[in-house]
């Protein structure tokens, strides 16, 4: 729904994909490999040189985590560091990525290559199709070149003249990491606020521009994850994390025009640690929202901008097991329920009656057949983006006639969302399109109509021809019966008749679904002969809300079961090479690869882990790193010792056995918050002291960046031509 829980969410997808990765990687301090291997590790200044070819094996050092379930050794605990300081620990990680980029040497040529043919498929110059809000037409561009965008508008009409809001690059050059968290632009349209992080642990800064003069203010309001104007150029609202935990917790206003504004007031904190905290406004402008939302719960508190010194409402308390998000839309409240309703429903009601859910009546009824993603809620229809067996597509439903319709589409896997939908009067509606073979597409339909007109077609420059692909949607029975959907994509070139060597990815985890979209990195794997599989398992919600109960808490297990079946189905049907089964998770899809490691090993070829969450026990255990009070409701309370003996039977770090595993890449951030950088560190140190085999185990750790890697466009993709060239090399087609 057009709610601007941060404004850059309302900006087309083209954008998110572009600033999702994170930060780059630093400089490679060879000379310091040598000097930096202290005692920390059982390896002599020589061996950490760039030619040497010595596994660094991580000290052990005796400690014990205790819970009262029972005690676990952790003889690895000591590779963590809060402070990133440690010499011994920044020594290991520094010899890894020695040893690494030792191991990879003889691939620098086809790195090279992979990165060329990686950057030589975006469009340098490229723009986003404008979007229409509150009188401005706000898009972002490239320059040929540049890492990052300039985000711009033009007033009153496409062809005015530019205007710069921000340029990324320029605000990047003196940092080695750069990333625009969100941005906002007050009611007037003069004064920007967005959110600076110039290191990757994503703890944000407040910066304001005047967008007639130019001038920055810098607020020094540190540790804040979003914000959003009021209804004037006066009040700003941010939220602030905790200074321990991370989280996000106390939402302030900001009055701008108060001689010292210092942080703001205080209008909200939020005291329970299952929540996480957002702000933003209503579709109408009309209301500043505050948004509470826990694994199996949300809440949310409005207050109309035009009483913007008031006190916020509770919108309907909260209750366990009851989510809901509402816009405004003139006299009434739009509202996504999942009361007596898994799959959601949407529902309305009256501007005072919010807080009487009896009041409540039904838009869309519940179906437990679709699920219900979101809406946008414009004067003249009503948008809905759902899910029906396993794909996204977008419901118009007409208020007059209560009728609705679903936009069609041809191809047998594909995505379409809502996008850029922020003027309530329009009488268009604006979504994306994608595939596995189809670029992004913008397209806006005239609902009264049906008539659709393409906007844009993202450009794939490299001689890139949509005919030379063929994408198909499968069903694997797992091991209960589940029907599983599978997305596969392969060059037209490419038989699935077994010779084929296979690439797999899954998610698995917090609902998120893995949807068939387009994506130029896997191409350069595609056509070189591989199948690129998406495994809808289960922990997704690609088939529901139930999908993503079955693959959670007491269920987990069943997202390590899918997608290990899904490789067996692909294999013993003949469809690709059994020899040479790739597979790669990133977060929570670590995990996923750290549990089939332990699993099924045999299966795989090799495996890269981004990122990943493999320390589950420990973790959860400690209620001072970020996000784990959040996610009792994700994996259990380990306090609980049912849940304490579940999870540590499939935490990957725990479940590492002296027998032989796949050639495994793991890659981190030392700035991570999501996924600290010791839990990868420390599985990395437990495999090479356990494992039976000599496979190749490379652990790379990007020193500058946090969870999604670097954060320029082309940056990035230095870390991928790394993974396709560990792979292709494994596979025999490295020439």
């Amino acid at each position: 729904m057009m709610i601007r829980l941060l404004s850059s969410l309302v900006l087309p997808l083209f954008i998110a994909l572009f600033l999702a990765a994170c930060s780059p990687s630093g400089p490679d301090s060879a000379e310091q490999h040598a000097a930096d291997a202290v005692a920390g590790l059982e390896v002599a200044p020589d061996q950490v040189a760039p030619a040497a070819v010595e596994e660094p094996l991580a000290e052990q050092r005796p400690h014990v985590v205790s819970a009262p379930a029972g005690d676990r050794e952790d003889p690895w605990y000591w590779l963590r560091d809060d402070e990133r300081e440690d010499p011994d620990v920044l020594a290991y990680l520094e010899a890894e990525n020695a040893y690494a980029e030792a191991r990879l040497a003889h691939l620098s040529d086809l790195r090279e290559t992979l990165f060329s043919e990686l950057r030589g498929r975006i469009v340098e110059d490229d723009s986003t199709v404008p979007y229409l809000d509150r009188g401005f037409w706000y898009y972002a561009r490239f320059e040929e070149g540049k890492e990052y965008p300039i985000f711009a508008r033009r007033e009153g009409s496409r062809d005015a003249d530019e205007q710069i809001v921000l340029d990324v690059n320029r605000k990047a050059e003196e940092h080695a990491f750069y990333q625009v968290g969100g941005w906002d632009v007050s009611a007037s349209g003069r004064y920007l606020a967005w959110l600076e992080d110039t290191v990757g642990r994503r703890q944000f800064v407040i910066r304001i521009k005047d967008l007639e003069d130019g001038s920055i203010r810098d607020t020094e309001i540190s540790g804040v994850s979003s914000l959003s104007w009021g209804g004037d150029d006066r009040f700003l609202y941010y939220v602030s994390n905790h200074p321990e935990t991370l989280r996000s917790w106390q939402v302030r206003r900001l009055d701008l025009d108060a001689d010292t504004p210092e942080a703001g007031e205080l209008v909200h904190q939020e005291d329970d640690t299952a929540f996480y905290t957002g702000v933003g406004r209503s579709g109408s402008n009309e209301y500043v929202m505050i948004y509470l939302r826990s694994t199996v719960a949300s809440e949310m508190r409005v207050l109309p901008t035009s009483d913007p010194e008031g006190e916020f409402a509770v919108f309907f308390p909260r209750e366990r097991d009851h989510e809901y998000q509402a816009d405004h839309l003139d006299d009434r409240w739009i509202i996504r329920s999942n009361y007596q309703a898994p799959n959601f429903r949407i529902m309305q009601v009256e501007l005072a009656g919010h807080a009487d859910r009896s009041a409540w009546q039904d838009v869309i009824a519940h179906d437990e057949d679709v699920f219900i993603h979101g809406f946008d809620a414009l004067r003249g229809f009503l948008a809905v983006s759902e899910r029906s067996d396993g794909l996204r597509r977008i419901r118009i439903h007409d208020w007059d006639s209560a009728e609705s319709s679903i936009l069609s589409f041809d191809e047998p896997a594909y995505a379409a969302y809502l996008s850029g939908n922020t003027d309530q009067d329009s009488d268009r509606l604006r979504f994306i399109y994608t595939s596995l073979t189809t670029p992004m597409q913008t397209w806006e339909i005239e609902v009264a109509s049906g008539e659709r007109e393409l906007l844009k077609q993202n450009e794939v420059p490299g001689g890139f021809d949509m005919a030379d692909y063929v994408t198909r949607r499968i069903w694997v029975t797992a091991r209960d019966g589940e029907q599983v959907p599978v997305s596969l994509l392969h060059h037209r070139n490419t038989a699935l008749d077994g010779s084929a060597p296979l690439y797999q990815y899954a998610y698995g985890s917090y609902g998120a679904s893995s949807d068939p979209t387009f994506g130029t990195d896997r191409l350069s794997l595609v056509d070189r002969g591989f199948v690129y599989a998406i495994a809808h398992i289960r922990g997704g919600q690609e088939m529901g809300r139930r999908w993503y109960d079955d693959g959670r808490m007491l269920n987990k297990r069943n997202t390590f079961y899918d997608f290990i079946d899904v490789t067996r189905h692909l294999v013993d049907e003949g469809l690709v090479d059994g020899e040479r089964v790739f597979a790669m998770g990133g977060s929570a899809g670590g995990l996923l690869m750290g549990a089939v490691a332990n699993m099924a090993p045999e299966l795989y070829l090799a495996l890269v882990a981004r990122v990943p969450f493999v320390d589950v026990v420990t973790t959860m255990l400690d209620e001072s790193i970020p996000l784990t009070t959040n996610e009792f409701d994700e994996w259990g309370n380990p306090m609980d010792p049912d849940y304490y003996a579940y999870m540590l039977s499939y935490s990957p770090y725990d479940n590492v056995t002296a027998h032989d595993y796949p050639a495994i890449l793991v890659t981190t951030g030392l700035w991570d918050s999501q996924v600290q950088y010791w839990e990868p560190a420390k599985w990395v140190a437990r495999l090479r002291a356990t494992r039976t085999d000599d496979n190749p185990l490379l652990f790379h750790t990007n020193m500058d960046a946090g969870h999604g890697g670097a954060s320029g466009r082309f940056r990035r993709l230095e870390e991928r031509a790394m993974e396709f060239a560990f792979l292709l090399d494994l596979a025999g087609m490295a020439d």
